[in-house]
């Protein structure tokens, strides 16, 4: 839960995953839906998919216990470098290292690496120094103040070096390069994308729900039928959504006005997304592009896995 994710985020998630699967087994056991509802709002889906995915192999070939020989534990769905050593170190003693946004600030300036951190040469060379530097006494504690040590003390932006017990290692800061070790990231760029969801009534007031397939964005979740449009004019995106949605869901439709627009960001988009009023007026639903549809009723909606968008939408038509 907290890869790339704040402490203070992630607390109220933690306590009520964890009080809903207090072991393995009760994790392996779950419905993946029940897991996608109880991560919703948290972000980064592929990890709730992930965990549950560990808990199946452990169950089925660990016996339930989460295995602490480093080769089983990298096989695990999840599980890359930086979490197996932070697991087998912290866990399970192991010296194993690690390398995360704030030990990669650390190790580069204590290294007065100029490189590109996030560049392939940069990460082979900081995994080698942390893997050098890692203890065989008490790593997981070493770990732990290296990342403290980031987080606190060697900060981006005008790092405290008065208070560093290692300041007088630090070639970046006899050179008096703190704000330029390491090297910035690169601004990224943003594509502006318009799309639309489409709030589909029928006759007895059940809307339109479509799951989303695994190994697609938002895999497994489940939301409202929506699509990227080209149109520009009102009458054009009309026409493009009901092209599309007779094309993927079988339905035929009248659409209304906009309900509401709202904005967010996955990845490098900047997305603006108009939800429409609309009405069944025809035609069968059929599933084409999607795993799943269904029509529910307004008050089921608290049921369903959504994503933080489709779950603002679900509010906004059931007043819930």
């Amino acid at each position: 839960m907290l890869q790339q994710t704040t402490v203070a985020a992630v607390v109220a998630y933690f306590e009520r995953f964890t009080a809903a699967y207090p072991t393995v087994a009760d994790l392996a056991a779950a419905d993946e839906h029940d897991v996608l509802r109880l991560w919703e709002g948290l972000g980064y889906y592929r990890r709730a998919r992930q965990l549950h995915a560990a808990a199946l192999v452990i169950a089925a070939e660990h016996g339930g216990t989460f295995p602490a020989d480093p080769e089983a534990v990298r096989k695990l769905p999840g599980i890359g470098r930086y979490t197996a050593g932070a697991i087998l170190s912290i866990a399970f003693d192991r010296p194993e290292p690690i390398l995360e946004a704030n030990t990669v600030r650390l190790l580069s300036r204590l290294s007065a690496f100029r490189g590109d951190p996030l560049a392939r040469d940069g990460q082979t060379w900081l995994w080698s120094l942390a893997a050098q530097l890692v203890p065989t006494k008490e790593p997981g504690l070493f770990n732990q103040a290296l990342m403290e040590l980031g987080a606190l003390v060697c900060t981006p932006r005008d790092p405290k070096c008065g208070a560093c017990p290692v300041v007088k290692l630090c070639p970046t800061r006899a050179l008096g390069l703190q704000n330029e070790i390491p090297r910035p990231k690169k601004k990224p760029t943003f594509e502006d994308v318009r799309a639309a969801a489409v709030l589909i009534r029928r006759a007895d007031q059940k809307l339109l729900l479509v799951q989303y397939a695994a190994g697609k964005r938002w895999g497994g979740l489940w939301d409202f039928p929506r699509y990227e449009v080209s149109a520009e004019q009102p009458a054009g995106i009309v026409s493009e959504l009901q092209t599309k949605i007779k094309a993927t869901l079988g339905v035929d439709v009248r659409l209304g006005e906009v309900r509401t627009a709202l904005k967010h960001g996955v990845t490098r988009f900047r997305i603006t997304l108009d939800a429409y009023d609309a009405e069944q007026v025809g035609g069968r639903l059929q599933v084409r592009e999607f795993a799943d549809a269904r029509w529910v009723r307004p008050a089921e909606l608290r049921n369903f896995a959504l994503n933080t968008t489709g779950r603002k939408l679900a509010k906004l038509v059931s007043g819930q």
